[in-house]
């Protein structure tokens, strides 16, 4: 969707806050869900990685990291509006399964863990002998893995014990932003819908999970509708921001929920296809229950729309990873020389799991491999080998889903990754073995953010019926297809040697 000059912008505006895994980015939104120029500045997200599986922020650093780009949007929007502007809203989109600990005085005990945080992992064993895990996907949408809170608390208590002890509530990073600037947080059922212990069509936390690892309801926050404001800003905040003293804060939501929306995937008819630092796919739709099927997850954007997909650690990160490992030509020639290599025509396989794995198989140790290599094989080879290996990965998401749920009439390519490199989109397209059409939205989880509270507004009826922006159409070719899927039983073969020992009981 195109920008808007701060001329054209009319109210109510919404002060979107998107919080990444990559960036951290504000940026003001106009009646319309559209971005208003010169507002938007996003910086890169400070991520500590440990050779362990680690993957944490200092949540103090975060903060100030999120306050200071509120600074520069709010002067760039005053600037353009005057001193008397009101902003009408402020919408908040982070990611899912991470977890930071606070004392009484809401100060952190423990750095903010990522859902990429694998170092849990020993802790799986331990809570799938306390639970039936069937019966607890069922109810939560969630498997015990070490990218879900219930895993991630048991690890937390047993490495960091006193830390544990000092901990009076369990938050995620929007809530403890909340809980610094307003004083006062709840917990939307976006983000709780994606901890691991929150009953999916009960809307509640669920009380056999909360028993098995001993841990008191007081210790989460009060759950709220996404409609349940908050007011007000406290101390300094009010001083530093005086546009948003009045301002309401709605909940926290999930960045996987928001970008379905900022993207128009909001009904069976859409499908998304992510690509940013991990992979997901993704339906979303509006319904009061559902039945969660196995070997997919099930999450809420609020309490009326579930999102239902699978998703895997690895995406934006590997291709990363090979950016900074090989020896690669500039950005045009490898994309040129993606493009020109035949699907499967390197002799490798890759495992991608250089951030371990989650859906589909969710295996606790798994581990990156390449295999095939020869003094002959090429950089370009082993980044096509990398790319086919995620696409291959969609493959199997995309049969997971389409089981369960009707094949959608169209498919979305989204996510910053995957809209840079049209030879990567192209691969992903030849493996699901169907048409993917283009997002033009630059920032969908901003704008998805900000389209939820003007619906909560009511400047809005119905984000559902909110105009989306496509471009460009994928085709998939055959051949490739009818390749990838011959690669996909070798990959089929090497994930059973290497990693199927991992996987939990089915």
């Amino acid at each position: 969707m195109p920008s808007v000059a701060q001329s054209n912008a009319g109210p109510p505006f919404v002060l979107a806050l998107d919080v990444g895994t990559t960036s951290v980015r504000a940026e003001l939104f106009d009646h319309r869900a559209r971005d208003v120029r010169g507002t938007a500045f996003a910086a890169e997200c400070p991520v500590r990685t440990t050779s362990d599986g680690g993957a944490e922020i200092d949540p103090e650093a975060l903060f100030d990291l999120t306050a200071g780009l509120m600074d520069r949007s709010l002067r760039a929007a005053t600037r353009a509006f005057g001193d008397d502007l009101a902003i009408d809203a402020v919408a908040i989109s982070t990611f899912w399964h991470s977890v930071l600990g606070l004392d009484e005085q809401n100060r952190p005990t423990t750095p903010l863990f990522l859902w990429a945080d694998s170092r849990a992992r020993d802790q799986m064993p331990v809570l799938r002998a306390k639970l039936d895990e069937r019966a607890t996907h069922a109810r939560t949408g969630c498997l015990l893995h070490w990218s879900y809170l219930p895993v991630k608390l048991l690890w937390i208590k047993q490495s960091r014990p006193a830390a544990y002890a000092r901990t009076q509530r369990w938050v995620s990073f929007g809530e403890y932003l909340q809980l610094r600037v307003v004083g006062r947080a709840v917990c939307g059922v976006s983000m709780a819908s994606g901890t691991g212990l929150f009953d999916q069509n009960a809307q509640h936390w669920d009380p056999e999970v909360l028993s098995a690892i001993d841990l008191p309801q007081d210790r989460l926050l009060p759950l709220a509708s996404m409609g349940k404001a908050l007011r007000g800003l406290q101390g300094e905040y009010g001083k530093r921001w005086p546009a948003l003293c009045q301002t309401p804060w709605f909940p926290a939501v999930g960045d996987g929920a928001v970008s379905n929306v900022g993207t128009g995937c909001v009904t069976q008819e859409r499908m998304a296809l992510m690509v940013g630092t991990s992979a997901a796919l993704r339906v979303a739709w509006s319904g009061e229950r559902t039945e969660i099927p196995w070997g997919a997850w099930c999450y809420r954007i609020d309490e009326h729309r579930f999102v239902l997909g699978c998703a895997d650690s690895n995406g934006g990160n590997l291709f990363a990873w090979l950016h900074q490992t090989l020896s690669l030509p500039g950005d045009a020639t490898l994309e040129r020389e993606l493009g020109e290599l035949p699907a499967d025509g390197h002799g490798l396989t890759v495992l991608p799991f250089i951030s371990g794995e989650r859906g589909p198989g969710y295996a606790a140790h798994a581990r990156a491999a390449v295999l095939g290599l020869t003094q002959s094989t090429k950089p370009v080879e082993i980044v096509r080998a990398g790319l086919e290996a995620v696409a291959l990965r969609f493959a199997l998401m995309y049969a997971i889903v389409t089981s369960v749920l009707p094949k959608p009439k169209q498919a979305v390519v989204t996510g910053g990754a995957l809209q840079k490199s049209k030879a990567w989109a192209q691969i992903v397209t030849d493996a699901i073995g169907r048409p993917l059409v283009a997002s033009s939205v630059r920032e969908a989880s901003s704008r998805g953010a900000a389209l939820l509270a003007l619906e909560r507004l009511g400047a809005i009826e119905n984000v559902e019926t909110a105009p989306a922006g496509f471009g460009h159409t994928y085709e998939p070719n055959d051949e490739a297809h009818d390749r990838l899927m011959a690669a996909q039983a070798r990959h089929r073969r090497y994930y059973q040697t290497l990693v199927v020992d991992d996987q939990p009981a089915r």
